[in-house]
């Protein structure tokens, strides 16, 4: 069995992860005026991607999802 957390990202993975999780948090940053919960969910989406991508680690993958990046 392998360590939780275990990196299986590469470095194209990291980049796209932590470009849409700075996207996630300025869609955070605007959508306050929308909605409150609109900007909680933005927020811990965005925070989430930017650590998976600080990590390498991807979610989906760990699960056995295969993903294309």
């Amino acid at each position: 069995m392998t360590r939780w957390l275990t990196p299986n990202i590469g470095t194209g993975g990291r980049v796209v992860r932590g470009l849409a999780g700075l996207a996630l948090l300025a869609g955070a940053g605007v959508g306050y005026r929308a909605s409150a919960w609109l900007e909680a969910a933005l927020l811990v989406s965005g925070v989430f991607l930017v650590f998976e991508s600080l990590r390498g680690w991807c979610a989906m993958r760990a699960c056995g999802i295969k993903t294309k990046i």
